[in-house]
């Protein structure tokens, strides 16, 4: 009787060190994905300083917010199944070191050309690093209860991440300089690699055969690459329907065509298309990217309509977006897996996106001049609801016909939508945004007004793509089991 109760003691105990553990891994995945999403955000708040310490001109500016996106969007799929065949632990650990050394590159970048070099590289390693953290989260936590629990701090990280970055851009900017944008990143990232080393558990993956499919690989990062090279250069500089914009949206496709084409036959497919068969796995991505498109209206635009009409600084922009972050960081911790385990992802993900909807629709109707406490709290408070709710159930919707020997793939597939969501999103509304304004202005509406006019046309397009977001919720999601008692 004594032996019996000493083992069931030892494996109680077992039990509860195992746990410690995953949910300590989970934490040092979290952080390093937290310190990429930041890097996003942070980066926009410091362009004025940037560009007055390194000489950039106006257009060439852009390029140190682009050369990270071709890169970091173009990688992030490939990275997620080099994960799968390799290793995941590995990808992850590799693309920190990347994004460690090439933040330090940056910190340091005494010219512009070097500065944008060292940006393409730290987008290289924030594809590495992220496109595999959401594939060992549902590999770390196989029961669902727990995985529903877990995804909710990503959701948190994943979304919540791009206002933090404005807070902390602006404090940094303002206190220190540009420099420590960058910087910061260096101890954060060495801690979280020796930790990373420690708790992350060793994994092999499939391996890399001689069927290897090297041309699959590079079709989709070709496409990728060029895909967002297109939304961020031409598209955005030139216009959507200008000849260099359509060239390179057609080879885009082509590209993507001849890579479908080729997964469709190849012996040993990188990305096997059986993946997109699954309703909830394509829907949740085809939501993702359309909700991603729309919220850029409330975290870029909503960002202008502070300082350009309401004068805010940049400490006071990150300021006004606090509240938000905290009810996004309260819903994904606390209460998103107890209501997937209650009522199941899609039902909990549709009134979520009624809820962003809602708050975009109301953003809309901001006046000249409006009231932060009346006109702005408001609907960024509901859109934070919305989100909070809404995109850990995508995460869980997306990675639920994932295999273990795909999870990688099925987690740069979900950064891969969200990345191309927001990129396409910023473009089309931006786009859209400045037309409107110049088309007020030519009118001879005031500037201020005029700015306004354009912005509540962006948040009222934003608004109109969630709600396409959720018809496809309605039509193409199915209910999953509720998750077991654990």
């Amino acid at each position: 009787m004594q032996r019996t109760i000493g083992s069931t003691a030892g494996g109680t105990e077992s039990a509860a060190a195992d746990r410690r553990s995953r949910w300590t891994a989970l934490i040092v995945l979290c952080i390093g994905m937290f310190m990429i999403v930041l890097d996003g955000t942070v980066v926009n708040v410091a362009l004025p300083a940037i560009q007055s310490d390194l000489g950039f001109t106006q257009s060439s500016l852009a390029w140190v917010v682009n050369a990270y996106l071709i890169a970091f969007g173009g990688l992030l799929l490939l990275a997620g199944r080099l994960g799968d065949l390799l290793s995941r632990r590995g990808m992850f650990l590799s693309g920190l070191g990347v994004f460690t050394v090439a933040s330090l590159l940056c910190g340091l970048a005494p010219t512009k050309e070097l500065l944008v070099a060292a940006r393409f590289v730290q987008g290289v390693g924030g594809a590495m690093t992220s496109a595999v953290v959401l594939g060992m989260i549902v590999t770390l936590f196989p029961g669902q209860r727990e995985q529903a629990k877990a995804i909710g701090a990503y959701g948190f990280v994943a979304t919540a991440g791009a206002s933090v970055g404005l807070l902390a851009g602006g404090v940094l900017t303002q206190v220190l300089s540009w420099h420590w944008i960058f910087m910061i990143n260096i101890p954060i990232g060495l801690i979280t690699g020796f930790v990373a080393l420690r708790l992350l558990p060793a994994d092999r993956g499939v391996g890399v055969g001689r069927d290897t499919d090297f041309l699959g690989a590079a079709l989709i990062t070709g496409s990728l690459m060029l895909g967002v090279y297109t939304i961020v250069t031409p598209a955005a500089e030139l216009g959507w329907t200008a000849p260099q914009t359509l060239l390179l949206a057609g080879a885009t496709l082509v590209l993507l065509i001849a890579f479908v084409a080729r997964e469709a036959t190849a012996r040993n497919p990188l990305v096997p298309l059986r993946i997109f068969r699954s309703r909830n796995v394509s829907g949740a991505n085809a939501i993702q990217a359309l909700t991603v498109a729309g919220m850029f209206g409330m975290f870029f635009l909503g960002v202008l309509y502070l300082q350009q009409v309401l004068g805010y600084d940049a400490l006071q922009t990150g300021l006004a977006f606090l509240p938000t972050t905290v009810v996004i960081g309260t819903l994904s911790l606390r209460y998103s897996e107890r209501l997937i385990t209650q009522f199941g992802a899609r039902t909990v993900l549709l009134p979520g996106l009624v809820l962003i909807a809602a708050g975009l629709a109301l953003f809309a109707r901001v006046p000249v001049p409006g009231n932060y406490l009346t006109d702005v709290l408001p609907p960024t408070l509901l859109m934070g609801v919305g989100i909070g709710v809404s995109f850990p159930t995508l995460a869980a919707l997306a990675m639920s016909g994932a295999t273990e020997d795909d999870a990688g793939l099925a987690s740069g597939l979900v950064n891969t939508t969200m990345e191309v969501g927001a990129a396409v999103g910023l473009a089309v509304l931006a786009t859209l945004s400045a037309t409107r304004t110049r088309e007020l202005a030519a009118a001879g509406v005031n500037a201020v007004t005029a700015l306004t006019g354009g912005y509540q046309l962006a948040f009222l397009i934003g608004a109109a793509l969630v709600v396409v977001a959720l018809v496809i919720g309605l039509v193409v999601l199915r209910n999953e089991p509720k998750p077991e008692t654990e």
